[in-house]
């Protein structure tokens, strides 16, 4: 409730006192009625337009709120279907539920493509959906510039030999670390090259190359970035008329129909590319002729006193070998999963590897089950009906007989922030959803010979 003074005090400590204790306004004897109509107007209308204000933000964080249990929520309800997919997929063609001919595999790996496409365009979806909504944190780290190029290389290097594309590199020795979110940057290198062994006809080459630049103006106002790193990654391809690189970088925009229909893709790629660097303090760059190929670059800032990317150098292959540990029994594990399509996927799968499964719905139930059987190893979904599994996994480590039994989350939100939950709430790993067979079965491994 707004309070105004009206005394016939008009020193300024008696002012001051009155402001102090609370009074929006301090009106002076002798009145004059048209300035105190005028006043009292202003701060009802100053009081009105605050109140709105609050609503307006009340009503922002309410569908911030709803927005984010819409993204978790269509992130389980669309990744728990393709779990299945892809993970039966996986196990069909590792012949678990017996032998496969040519024709039959042919038509799994479609399978496969094309539920990793549709996995792609989910997780483009949700990224976008987070950055836009400030929701996405970045994890900075040092990292060499030249091993993460090298790395990144490494995905898209089958996809250019079935095209007899040359890949080549211009990676000079001692360039500066760079403070960055090592999986984002690599995402954002991912996604260009793949554009462009998409966009480079066979026989054509690629280049991704690297080197220090000039910081662009900015606006930036942080002195302890005084120079960039440039990446370029140049093609041979299609090409972009200057009227559609704009485009390119908006959400959902492809630039001709007919490409569409040609080249498959989300849409969504470059204005990921653009975010994540810009997330960075960075720029994106795009030189382009039709018919004779295109460069992407990326500057990112560097550190005043950047430190030497150290030489590369061939590293040994570790492979962790996917044989049972000695026992007397096959391990034991515990399923915690409400759906039934998961559950055939992971158990067909588990047991075709030596495991023994027993099976909870529920967190109540994996909480009981767990008390009674002392299974070797849990695996704990986090969305289930009635006890979700974060209580779940808190139950079980206040048991004393199950304080440290390997618990590995898996879980379809995989939102901002969940990996940390599921670690808090007593899980030794997490994964999410869908699951690589193979890498379940490796993380298991690793769990159980520690």
């Amino acid at each position: 409730m707004p309070i105004i003074f009206v005394s016939a005090l008009g020193e300024v400590g008696n002012e001051t006192k009155g402001f102090e204790l609370g009074a929006i306004d301090y009106i002076t004897k002798p009145l004059s009625p048209p300035v105190i109509k005028a006043r009292i107007k202003s701060h009802l209308t100053f009081q009105q337009l605050n109140q709105e204000l609050q609503k307006k933000n009340q009503d922002l964080a309410r569908a911030t709120k709803l927005k984010d249990e819409f993204l978790a929520n269509m992130s389980h309800e669309l990744r728990t279907p393709l779990n299945a997919i892809l993970g039966m997929t996986e196990g069909l063609q590792e012949q678990v539920f017996g032998e496969i001919n040519n024709s039959q595999t042919k038509a799994l790996q479609t399978i496969e493509r094309s539920g990793s496409h549709l996995l792609e365009l989910i997780n483009d979806i949700l990224d976008l959906a987070k950055i836009e909504s400030g929701r996405i944190e970045l994890e900075l780290t040092l990292t060499a510039v030249a091993p993460l190029c090298q790395s990144s290389l490494g995905f898209i290097k089958q996809q250019a030999l079935k095209k007899r594309i040359q890949l080549e590199t211009k990676l000079p020795p001692n360039l500066p670390d760079l403070l960055v979110d090592k999986r984002r940057i690599r995402q954002v290198l991912l996604n260009l090259l793949n554009n462009a062994v998409k966009f480079t006809p066979e026989g054509g080459c690629i280049t991704l190359e690297a080197g220090h630049d000039q910081c662009p103006e900015s606006g930036s106002t942080d002195y302890s970035f005084l120079n960039c790193l440039r990446i370029a990654v140049t093609d041979t391809g299609i090409g972009i008329a200057p009227e559609n690189i704009k485009k390119l970088f908006q959400p959902f925009v492809q630039i001709d129909s007919a490409l569409n229909r040609q080249y498959a893709g989300t849409g969504l790629g470059l204005s990921l590319v653009k975010r994540i660097v810009e997330l960075h303090n960075g720029q994106v760059g795009l030189t382009s002729e039709e018919g004779v190929g295109s460069c992407f670059t990326i500057n990112l800032p560097c550190m005043a006193c950047p430190l030497p990317s150290p030489e590369l150098e061939a590293q040994p292959k570790h492979s962790i070998k996917l044989s049972q540990p000695k026992q007397e029994a096959s391990p034991l594990i515990l399923l915690a999963e409400d759906n039934e399509a998961n559950i055939n996927t992971v158990s067909s799968y588990l047991k075709a590897k030596g495991y023994r499964l027993i099976v909870a719905n529920n967190g109540s139930e994996a909480i009981a089950l767990a008390q009674a059987k002392n299974p070797d190893l849990i695996l704990m979904d986090i969305q289930m009906p009635g006890m979700d599994g974060f209580e779940a996994m808190q139950h079980i480590r206040h048991t004393p007989n199950l304080v440290d039994v390997p618990i590995i989350a898996l879980t379809a939100l995989a939102m901002t922030g969940d990996s940390d939950r599921c670690l808090a709430a007593g899980a030794n790993n997490y994964l999410s959803k869908p699951i690589k067979l193979k890498q379940l079965v490796t993380t298991i491994q690793q769990l159980l010979l520690k």
